[in-house]
């Protein structure tokens, strides 16, 4: 039986859909999120979206950045937000009482920004010292190199972007892709928590001007790499090895999640059995799965010594393949995980907001109430069809 939930959505006058999931805790969490996101930028242009995102804070049209952060903490809440593949979305999170001062805060952000060029350029600093402080990170470079490796570009490029690409970005640039994608159309209202519905549609309607803009939708290409680096400065090898999954359009997506959790997910799961409490190769084994709806793949993570690069990949693969005589209890096992997992997480009103914006934007938000039916429909056959590897991407940073 999928969980029991009171969630309602609604496709307003103005063109914004609403999502809201009601609960009884005096919170409420909202998020304005624009469909439009780094996979739809152009090679010039990486990192545009991730650099608009961080310009919205420094000042609306009527609060400055001090008092964007101030309206929400000095009432107990907080504020955020994040740029994905495919959504911006600016998000807050306060008491009950304030759902209309939360959502004026969201839309604000998303609809009335200064983009001054004063802004720009000190957020310009910012953005390339983050993106150095991933480059210098061993673990976090060869993660998002992965991508890199498994789709050409645009796509497959760092959806902060590079130096080069940030160094040139202006605010002619950052106009065009605000108006462009910015519209009632494109944007996606979502609440979770004490509220009521019909007030939040009615606050829909006022905020919202009616605007109505169309982004094209883009298709990664993808493709597979190997690639050996050396760095000078570390002491332990860090490889990344990843594949293609179902998208989140795929109705054979959920086999991808079993395929995760019995691989990489926790202390009990295969690989990290395997590598680490067998072996001893390595202290940090770790999966991650990224889907949404025009693209999917997983890597998998492991830090190890120089020397033992190669038997760590051939352990990975070797455990990859092994899965194509998965019994049924080993994948009961791990239904009951991933279901037991999503049901805790379901506690998190900020994960659960996160879960139905995707969820939306690659097809229907309710799709997310069906989780657990839909795991336990994964079949034996379809987690040994995503086990047949006919290609994959491999990156290692070694010492050098």
């Amino acid at each position: 039986m999928a969980k029991e939930f009171e969630f309602y959505k609604k496709k307003l006058k103005n063109g914004l859909t609403v999502l809201f999931e009601k609960r009884n805790l005096p919170i409420v969490c909202n998020s304005v999120s624009v469909k439009f996101g780094s996979e739809f930028e152009s090679a010039s242009l990486k990192g545009i979206s991730h650099f608009i995102e961080h310009l919205v804070f420094k000042g609306t049209k009527s609060r400055t950045q001090q008092q964007i952060s101030e309206e929400v903490e000095k009432k107990g809440g907080i504020i955020n937000a994040f740029t994905s593949e495919e959504i911006t979305s600016y998000w807050n999170k306060l008491p009950s009482r304030y759902l209309e001062e939360g959502i004026n805060i969201s839309s604000d952000l998303a609809l009335n920004p200064l983009f001054r060029e004063e802004d720009l350029e000190k957020e310009r600093k910012v953005i390339l010292e983050e993106i150095k402080m991933y480059n210098d990170n061993p673990q976090l470079y060869v993660i998002e190199k992965i991508k890199e490796l498994l789709y050409e570009k645009p796509f497959g490029m760092f959806a902060a972007g590079t130096i080069e690409t940030v160094s040139k970005i202006s605010k002619q640039d950052i106009l065009h892709i605000f108006n462009s994608s910015y519209s009632t159309n494109n944007m996606i209202l979502t609440v979770v928590g004490n509220a009521d519905f019909n007030e939040i549609c009615k606050l829909g309607e006022k905020i919202f001007p009616p605007t109505n803009k169309e982004v094209q939708e883009v298709e990664p290409i993808k493709k597979y790499s190997t690639v050996i680096e050396k760095r000078k400065g570390i002491e332990q090898a860090h490889l990344a090895l990843g594949f293609h999954v179902p998208t989140m359009r795929d109705e054979k997506r959920y086999a991808a999640e079993v395929l995760d959790v019995i691989l990489t997910r926790g202390m009990s799961s295969r690989l990290f059995q395997e590598i680490r409490e067998k072996r001893g190769l390595a202290y940090s084994v770790k999966g991650i799965l990224e889907q949404d709806k025009n693209y999917g793949y997983e890597l998998i993570y492991v830090g190890t010594v120089k020397e033992k690069v190669k038997e760590v990949k051939e352990l990975i693969l070797k455990e990859i393949k092994k899965l194509q005589k998965l019994g049924r209890k080993e994948l009961q096992e791990a239904k009951e995980q991933l279901i037991g997992l999503e049901n805790v997480e379901s506690e998190n009103s900020e994960q659960v907001m996160v879960n139905l914006i995707s969820e939306e934007n690659a097809g229907n938000a309710e799709e997310y109430y069906k989780y657990e039916d839909r795991i336990k429909e994964v079949k034996l056959e379809d987690i040994k069809n995503l086990c047949k590897l006919d290609n994959y991407s491999f990156i290692a940073l070694v010492p050098g």
